[in-house]
């Protein structure tokens, strides 16, 4: 039976989840209804129940473009790069702030390398666009220095995906940095303590204490990030790309953005939009059952 005084205790705490249910079904389950376009050659005078039924003919006609299957690497490439460069470099930053004895500087460290967490990509998009510019740009003006020629780096196929790879460890490092700081802290000090009275230096204790002890959070981190292999960060592209680099940094988000608000193709968009989501929900729930296999890690 119900316990009616605990029950009365999460009325309270029920009514609270309210607003967000709201915000959900408003902005993440209504929208839904908008699937429907990827079967249909939409025609928004028409309507959605007005346009001509099309059945697969969007996806026969997104599998034949000459380009999608080179977006779709790149998506895939640019995404896997991101979610490995930003585990290893969190995870080698932290080792080095927990050495780290003066409190002050520290601090100081790990307020410097988040700020950037906190900056749109419009801010840092242009920034970069004068940092690596070819001809006024502060990096091509040192490669200058030193009687190299200048490089265009948001110009060339060849160096764009490292600029955006880059860029994007470099702007959100310092959050996960963080991250793995906290689960520095949980590791039982008498460990050191021991390692300390068996003659262990820094490197040792770094090896055999600290970065065993954090595995459980990189393993979590890591199987979770599964799900955004696909994200390879519209907003960041967006902002720095041209079509001279279309080659090598147009995604699939890149690609729906320009079929679909550009070219009005509404339905072909939305077919993309929908294969994305599908390979998406299928690497998240891979994802969400490795996390619970090797880092105990469960919603419910």
């Amino acid at each position: 039976m119900i316990n009616n005084a605990k029950l009365k205790r999460e009325i309270p705490l029920h009514v609270m989840l309210v607003p967000g249910i709201i915000v959900t079904l408003i902005y993440s389950y209504f929208p839904m209804v908008g699937i429907i376009f990827a079967f249909q050659k939409f025609i928004p005078v028409q309507g959605l129940f007005g346009s001509k039924w099309v059945g697969l003919d969007n996806f026969r006609y997104v599998m034949q473009m000459p380009d999608f299957w080179q977006v779709l690497w790149n998506t895939f490439y640019i995404a896997t790069m991101k979610i490995i460069a930003g585990q290893i470099v969190p995870i080698a930053i932290a080792l080095l702030l927990n050495e780290m004895k003066c409190k002050f500087i520290k601090r100081g460290v790990q307020t410097l390398i988040y700020l950037p967490h906190f900056l749109s990509w419009v801010i840092l998009g242009a920034i970069l666009v004068d940092i690596l510019s070819p001809s006024e740009g502060f990096v091509n003006q040192v490669l200058q220095s030193f009687g190299l020629n200048p490089i265009f780096f948001l110009g060339s196929n060849q160096w764009f995906p490292t600029v955006i790879i880059t860029s994007d460890v470099w702007k959100e490092f310092g959050f996960s940095t963080i991250v793995y700081l906290a689960a520095i802290t949980s590791i039982n000090p008498a460990l050191y303590e021991a390692a300390i009275m068996d003659g262990a230096g820094h490197m040792r204790q770094a090896w055999h204490i600290t970065l065993p002890g954090m595995v459980p959070i990189i393993i979590l981190l890591a199987t979770l990030s599964l799900g955004s292999v696909l994200n390879a960060g519209f907003d960041q592209i967006f902002n720095l790309y041209s079509p001279s680099v279309y080659e090598s940094g147009d995604i699939l988000d890149t690609l729906i953005y320009r079929i679909g608000l550009v070219d009005a193709q509404f339905g072909v968009a939305t077919a993309i939009g929908l294969f994305k989501s599908v390979v998406s929900l299928v690497l998240i729930s891979v994802s969400y059952i490795l996390a619970y296999r090797f880092a105990n890690y469960r919603i419910f």
